[in-house]
């Protein structure tokens, strides 16, 4: 009978101590997500413990690292987002849709400093997420140059960086500037039939160097001296030749004008 009661109270102490485990952890994450949202990936584990009202290695029993705990706290976000744009992908108004997904994204990301943290790639939250997230937004984007709402030279890769250019925008836009208008400004980048600054074919990596006066190619930057003004001897000679044209036919005109004076 002793045998029996002390098996029955070892069987009721067992659930106790695994609702225990479950509150702390529970404790643990709210306390983290609080956390990472205000100081991202920069919060000290010990910070962590003291919010959650547990100790140290009451965290550590849960959470091997402070990286393990970050991508509990964010995984869950970011899988989010993906299920919204997988939901999305058949959505009618494709163009609409992915401009406000975009919107959303940003605005749901912006005052979440762990969020944004993943998002810009400091920190993998877990296997594939990152890399089922850029799927689910590339068959966005897709569907939106479809529709004709996209410029067709755009990637998913600029889209990434519009993304986080967009975090950093809002994140930093002053007093005066309304939440969301600078993540509307960088999408009227994305649409079709707006005029496109094109970006230089050779930028000149040096500051020496320019381009050919004549023919205006690239020209190697020079070590000493007077930067060169010519790719290369026959452009040079060209020049030389229109100089003296130029010469010639200003001198002509200076004798016109004598001979005009002279006959008034």
């Amino acid at each position: 009978m002793a045998r029996r009661r002390n098996r029955s109270s070892s069987s009721q102490a067992s659930p106790t101590l695994r609702a225990d485990a479950r509150r702390n952890r529970a404790l643990v994450l709210q306390a983290a997500r609080s956390a990472f949202e205000e100081a991202g990936l920069a919060v000290p584990l010990g910070e962590i413990a003291r919010r959650a009202g547990v100790g140290a290695g009451t965290v550590y029993r849960h959470f091997p690292s402070k990286e393990a705990l970050f991508r509990a706290t964010v995984v869950d976000r970011v899988r989010l987002f993906t299920d919204t744009a997988r939901e999305l992908a058949h959505a009618e108004d494709a163009g609409p849709v992915f401009y406000r997904y975009l919107a959303a994204v940003v605005r749901l990301s912006v005052r979440n400093k762990g969020l944004c943290d993943a998002l810009e790639g400091s920190f993998e939250p877990s296997p594939g997420v990152e890399e089922d997230f850029r799927a689910a937004l590339e068959v966005l984007l897709r569907r939106a140059q479809q529709a004709g709402a996209v410029r067709e030279d755009v990637t998913i890769d600029d889209v990434m960086a519009l993304l986080m250019g967009c975090l950093s925008m809002e994140q930093r836009r002053g007093p005066g500037v309304a939440a969301g208008r600078m993540t509307v400004l960088a999408c009227d980048s994305l649409r079709p039939g707006r005029r496109v600054t094109k970006l230089p074919p050779n930028p000149a990596p040096d500051r020496n160097e320019t381009c050919c006066a004549v023919c205006g190619g690239p020209v190697a930057s020079a070590r000493t001296g007077r930067p060169a003004r010519y790719c290369g001897a026959a452009c040079r000679q060209k020049a030389h030749r229109e100089r003296a044209r130029a010469r010639v036919g200003s001198e002509a005109v200076r004798e016109s004008e004598v001979v005009l004076e002279a006959e008034v």
